[in-house]
């Protein structure tokens, strides 16, 4: 059951460009205001499973990083996580901490033990990574951390879409132009 009012969920239908699915609750907020990742149920509702419990709303954001994801950083990560013993272990504690979280949404059988974005032997979405790194904080998942470092401040230029408040305005009084 969605938790987001409808606010909220006209913003991300904005961000997304059609209506979002199976929005459990906005995980995290662009310091703008707008939702920028959601939560989602682990099944959609034509009952469909749907691992990506973390999914990144915010258009800004997904763009860079398609970027970064065709610079061949994925398979950089990938072969980082091979080599490296510590990396590989916290990389397999966010792939948990993925899961446990999910679990507390809902238990779907067909997705047991499957998280999202390759966890826990690969990398093979950045979006997934740095949605984690939102929703769950910085240092639960050491690859979304770098992510999120290489965006630098992506909303440093106003909201994304229009709306940040019912006024239009962001949280501190800023306008799409992020003035304040």
């Amino acid at each position: 059951m969605s938790r987001v009012d409808p606010h909220d969920e006209a913003v991300i239908e904005a961000q997304l460009g059609r209506p979002p699915r199976a929005i459990h609750d906005v995980a995290h907020r662009c310091p703008c205001g707008n939702p920028d990742v959601v939560a989602t149920e682990p099944r959609l509702d034509d009952g469909t499973p749907f691992p990506t419990t973390f999914y990144l709303t915010c258009p800004r954001a997904a763009s860079l990083i398609g970027t970064l994801e065709a610079s061949g950083l994925m398979r950089e990560m990938s072969e980082r996580v091979e080599a490296d013993e510590d990396l590989a272990a916290a990389y397999r504690r966010a792939h948990e901490t993925y899961l446990a979280f999910r679990e507390s949404i809902g238990h779907v059988p067909e997705i047991a033990g499957v998280s999202a974005g390759g966890m826990p032997t690969r990398v093979k979405c950045l979006h997934v990574l740095a949605g984690q790194a939102l929703g769950q904080g910085r240092g639960v998942n050491p690859l979304g951390d770098e992510v999120l470092d290489l965006l630098g401040e992506f909303w440093a230029a106003g909201p994304c879409v229009g709306g940040a408040g019912p006024d239009g305005a962001g949280p501190d009084g800023a306008g799409q132009d992020g003035a304040a």
